[in-house]
Order: C-alpha cells, then sequence, then structure tokens
C-alpha cells in the first residue's frame, strides 16, 4: 500500500507540474515586465448622488390636490408636479377684478367731470347747485372772496379744476391698489403649483393627494437622472493631491472593474469637525448607478514615499476562481500559472501588479484560449 501510495502522490505531481507547466508557443506573444513609479492611494468611499436635486416645498398653506406620479416617474421641465387647493385665491382674484372694474368706472367718469369742468365752466352758472342753496353758495363765496380781495368767478373755477383733478387721481390710485392686489393674488395661485425646473425624476415623496400643508413643508424632491456624481469626503491632507479637471478612478457597489471619474468641484471650506473637504466627480453616462449607492474613490497618497511596481497589460490577466494571475516564462522556457496581487490600472491600458512579479520577467501578453 505504501508503494502504491507513493506512486499516485508522484503521479499527482507530475500530473500538476503539466497543467501549470508548459512548452512555448510561437503563436503566444510576450513581453518584459517594466517598472514604473507607483504612488500608493488611500480608498475613500462616497456616494452616488444627482448632479442636482431640489426640495419643492409649500409656498401656501392648502389642501394637496393634485401629484402628477410618484418615486421613478421622470418628468421635463416645466411640467407641473404637485398642486394644492386653489378656490379661495380665485374668489379673491374675482373680488378684486370687480374692484378694478370699479375703479376704471371711477376714473373714467372723473376723467368726463374734468373735462367738462374745462370745457364749460360750472362756476359760471349762476343757477348751479339747483335753486337757492347753488344761489347761496356764489353769494357767500364771492362776498367772502371780495372780503379778501380775490375776484370770485376765477377762484371758483380753480377750486374746480383742483376738485376735478384730485377726483381723477384717486381714482387712479384706487385702480393701482387693486392692480396691486390682483398681481399678489396672481403670485400666489403661481406658488400653489410647483413645476419641474429641469428633466428628471422625482426622488422622494413626502405628501399624498388630500394631506393638508403649510408654506415651507417638503412636498417631493426632484433629481436630474442624466448626470450622476460622485460626492466623497477627503481628508484636507490628501487635498493637494488632486485640482478640478483630474481623473481619478472610482469601483461602483455593483461594478467591481474601476471606471474613470472626473474632479469637477472642490468645497472651499472643510468641515470643522471631521476636517475633510467634500469633492464632487462626473460620472461616466453609460455608469451603471443610480441615486444613493455606495462608491470607493481612490486618491494618491502625496505623503507616501513613491516606489517602483511592476506593470502588465490588462490583456495579460487571467482569473482563476477569484484571483487575477498571469502566466510567467520560468528559467526552463516554459509558461507557468502564477497568482498576483494588482493595484490600480493605468491611462495606457496597464495595471499595476503590487506583488507576485518583478521587473524583467517575461509574460504572455494575451494568452489564447488553448493555453492551460
Amino acid at each position: 500500500m505504501s508503494l502504491r501510495s507513493s506512486f499516485l502522490t508522484q503521479a499527482l505531481f507530475a500530473f500538476s507540474l503539466a497543467l501549470l507547466s508548459q512548452p512555448l508557443h510561437a503563436t503566444e506573444q510576450y513581453v518584459t515586465v517594466q517598472l514604473s513609479p507607483y504612488q500608493s492611494h488611500v480608498v475613500l468611499g462616497g456616494t452616488v448622488v444627482p448632479a442636482r436635486q431640489v426640495t419643492i416645498a409649500a409656498q401656501l398653506p392648502g389642501r394637496v390636490e393634485f401629484i402628477a406620479g410618484t418615486e421613478g416617474d421622470s418628468f421635463s421641465a416645466d411640467t407641473a408636479l404637485v398642486a394644492l387647493d386653489d378656490d379661495e385665491l380665485l374668489a379673491k382674484r374675482r373680488a378684486v377684478l370687480a374692484q378694478m372694474g370699479n375703479a376704471d368706472a371711477a376714473l373714467r367718469n372723473a376723467g368726463v367731470q374734468f373735462t367738462r369742468e374745462l370745457v364749460s365752466p360750472q362756476s359760471r352758472n349762476t343757477m348751479s347747485g339747483m335753486g337757492l342753496p347753488g344761489m347761496f353758495d356764489q353769494m357767500f363765496t364771492r362776498n367772502f372772496a371780495d372780503m379778501m380781495g380775490y375776484q370770485s368767478p376765477g377762484m371758483e373755477r380753480s377750486a374746480d379744476l383742483y376738485s376735478r383733478s384730485t377726483h381723477i387721481e384717486q381714482a387712479r390710485h384706487a385702480f393701482m391698489q387693486a392692480r396691486s392686489q390682483l398681481d399678489e393674488i396672481d403670485a400666489k395661485l403661481r406658488d400653489a403649483v410647483g413645476y419641474a425646473p429641469f428633466n428628471g425624476v422625482i426622488v422622494k415623496k413626502m405628501v399624498e393627494v388630500g394631506d393638508t400643508v403649510q408654506p415651507g413643508q417638503p412636498l417631493l424632491v426632484f433629481a436630474e437622472a442624466e448626470l450622476l456624481q460622485i460626492q466623497v469626503e477627503i481628508p484636507a491632507r490628501l487635498l493637494s493631491g488632486i485640482e478640478e479637471g483630474d481623473t481619478l478612478m472610482a469601483r461602483l457597489d455593483v461594478h467591481s472593474t474601476p471606471i474613470p471619474v472626473r474632479v469637477v468641484q472642490i468645497f472651499p471650506m472643510a468641515d470643522p469637525k471631521r476636517h475633510t473637504v467634500t469633492v464632487k466627480l462626473n460620472l461616466p453616462a453609460d455608469a451603471p448607478a443610480a441615486p444613493g449607492m455606495y462608491t470607493e474613490v481612490m486618491v494618491a497618497d502625496v505623503n507616501a514615499p513613491k516606489a517602483s511596481f511592476p506593470v502588465v497589460p490588462a490583456t495579460a490577466l487571467v482569473r482563476r476562481g477569484s484571483l487575477p494571475a498571469v502566466y510567467v516564462v520560468n528559467e526552463a522556457g516554459n509558461t507557468e500559472l502564477r497568482m498576483v496581487r494588482t493595484g490600480p490600472r493605468t491611462g495606457a491600458g496597464m495595471v499595476t501588479v503590487l506583488s507576485g512579479l518583478s521587473g524583467g520577467e517575461r509574460i504572455v501578453a494575451v494568452p489564447g484560449p488553448g493555453l492551460r
């Protein structure tokens, strides 16, 4: 039994070597591993957020009469999203319109009276005022004017013209006051309806039709769905290594492959409690992301010393389970499968290898399907 066990062990060992090592094939392409300066990175957690997001709140008290949709529904700009009951405002508007009509009629009447006084002065009519009261008024006005040294006909006409012009001003002011009330009511009617400020989706709905709301109460959250961003809090000591326009690598929670993201905004002030600065990065349009997702962003640690690490083409990596590996040419001229630990990708389609390879070794650049 011992001889048989030893024979089986040797056979399994030889079979394993045959699987992991094989002669060179002329059809395979080989590259020499080069060393490249590598800056260590810090992985920071962030959140996917919409590029623009607004909270539509109630501007006046009332009852919710209309909601355009629910969470996830898309709407174009200027679409009515939510509306409050406006019956009371419409009633007030009709009353103000009636006041404007009365003020306009009074203004036109005052203008006619002023024109009549200007063309045919009533002060010349000795019988104005109808009968004895009119005659008494003229006698009293004439006697008073004579005592004061004025000519009564001119004084009476000036007083009448001034009175008619005063009526015109009063009617005009009444009309302007009613018009101001109408503008105020129209503004409230506009505030009774919440419109979409841009193309987007309803992210969160806080009320239902029939709810009674007060001014300032949030009704729903509306966000832009076309452009998503990553919001990450970066320690202040790492800010010297990034600036607006830089491209960083990020990994989404639902997608293990790193994707490039561009820095679009660096907030000017740090959080006084956490000593971090908020940074926003644009995600590619085809990124499989949604608002609220967790993501990781790799930021260069400028305070750590630089080191040189091997870099290999991304096409040279193969997967054996969850571990990356490359085919390396050994001293005997055969290829062997070697597990490696990879770092971030570079812009030239290369991948940094943190362990498992050394500079100067030869690897298979593009492993063929028959390579085992």
